[in-house]
């Protein structure tokens, strides 16, 4: 049974809003600059970089491995990162991931530039998420893998091979779980003495702009990488890296989708402050993807500030068959808005959620189901259907120690009386003050 101090009461909105709401840096261009930065031969300061538990899971691991990450004493969302001096990572340490997708499946290339093994473990709930396919990379490229559990997941240990190839590595993997996968290898093959060609021998790419997101910022810190999407394949120069000495690192995107959702659900205008005129982050795609919904969407620029601007009006269209491939991780909060839809969407392209901090598709349609709503898995993806008004209803939401999970469940809280959140903290994940955040929003 749940206990009562750990359910937090999703506010209705009892009005329509009227907020500007200032969201964090992103957490996959931040964990990205950390990696990259390591990866160089010169500090690197990092501008507001998101502070939350994966961020701070990435700096812990970077630490242990000989890597300096000093906080700003005065505003720490500016890091400077000093590689080692030798070059070398340091071996023989314990890595701690957390449920961090991006610490797990990033982290464990830099491994083979350690001089000595290097133990990777996690949160319980992080040994159910897929790993094999980057470790397999690995292993191609030289690295013994031990596993202390099941295959293909954490716990396990990387040594390092006494020397790596000088000619050109060919690394084959499947990496429709998830895109980073690809990630993690395209970080570091610029570093392997003979450069890096890469092939993704599943039939689909998920996410597809996050690996070209990796691919843009690798190239920003001197890399060069010919991507043949078409063929699945990558080819990494060896390269020295070095990102600037100072990087700015852009609001995250995805994290707003909670919040310029709420304008459709709730109605009423939303705005995000420093909103990019051009983006590798997914969440770029968010403000059209509300516009098919039904909201108008708008980019003032007010004292040389770019905002993205959401109004709604409560009224929220169904999407039929919709393609998320690109953009899965805004599913949840696309989810929540399209329980209040006028008509049935299939979102598709996301298989690979089911691999995430839970099976986002199993837990969607069991938190919908919760409250009333009508939802069922697909093959790749997720139904979501009308109910008769009145039909929605309170309820003890799960939240899976998924920070998205929260924020959907939060969502539908504008709206249904009687959510309450289980776990609500989950959201520290990425979004450090949410509920401080939700409630500014909602002027309480």
């Amino acid at each position: 049974m749940t206990e009562q101090s750990n359910l937090w009461p999703a506010p209705l909105a009892g009005k329509p809003l009227d907020a500007t709401v200032t969201v964090p840096g992103s957490k996959s261009l931040s964990n990205r600059y950390l990696i990259l930065a390591a990866l160089g031969s010169r500090p690197v300061t990092l501008v507001g970089l998101l502070r939350s538990r994966d961020t701070d899971l990435m700096m812990g691991a970077l630490e242990a491995l000989g890597v300096r990450c000093e906080v700003d004493s005065q505003v720490d969302t500016t890091v400077t990162v000093t590689p080692p001096a030798s070059g070398r990572f340091r071996g023989n340490v314990d890595l701690f991931c957390g449920l961090a997708g991006t610490v797990m499946r990033f982290v464990p290339g830099l491994a083979l530039f350690a001089d000595g093994p290097v133990r990777f473990d996690g949160d319980e709930q992080a040994y159910a998420r897929p790993m094999k396919p980057v470790l397999d990379g690995l292993e191609q490229l030289g690295a013994i893998v031990e596993y202390h559990g099941e295959v293909g997941r954490l716990p396990f240990t990387i040594t390092p091979p006494a020397s790596l190839s000088e000619t050109r590595a060919e690394v084959s993997i499947d990496s429709s779980g998830s895109s980073q996968f690809i990630s993690g290898l395209l970080l570091i093959g610029s570093r392997l003495p003979g450069g890096l060609v890469l092939r993704h021998t599943g039939e689909k790419t998920p996410s597809l702009p996050h690996i070209c997101m990796t691919v843009a910022d690798v190239t920003g810190a001197g890399g060069a990488i010919e991507a043949d999407e078409s063929a699945r394949m990558w080819t990494v120069e060896s390269r020295a890296l070095q990102l600037p000495d100072k990087v700015t690192v852009e609001p995250d995107l995805s994290n707003a989708a909670p919040f310029l959702g709420a304008a459709l659900i709730a109605g009423g205008t939303v705005r995000v402050p420093h909103w990019p005129v051009e983006t590798t982050q997914p969440g770029g795609l968010l403000p059209g993807y509300l516009e098919h919904m039904g909201a108008k969407v708008s980019f003032p620029e007010i004292d040389g500030v770019r905002y993205c601007e959401v109004t709604g009006d409560g009224t929220v269209h169904g999407l039929g068959t919709f393609d998320l491939t690109a953009a899965g991780e805004i599913a949840p909060s696309l989810a929540a808005i399209l329980v209040f839809a006028d008509a049935p969407t299939d979102m598709v392209g996301i298989g690979h959620l089911r691999g995430h901090e839970t099976n986002r598709l199993a837990a969607l349609v069991n938190e919908i189901t919760r409250v009333g709503g009508k939802a069922e898995e697909l093959t790749d993806g997720l139904r979501i259907e009308p109910v008769p008004a009145g039909a929605l209803h309170g309820a003890d939401m799960e939240t899976y120690a998924d920070h998205r999970m929260a924020t959907f469940a939060a969502m539908l809280g504008l709206r249904i009386p009687g959510i309450q959140v289980i776990n609500v903290a989950t959201t520290r994940k990425t979004l450090p003050d949410f509920v401080g955040m939700w409630n500014g929003m909602l002027g309480e």
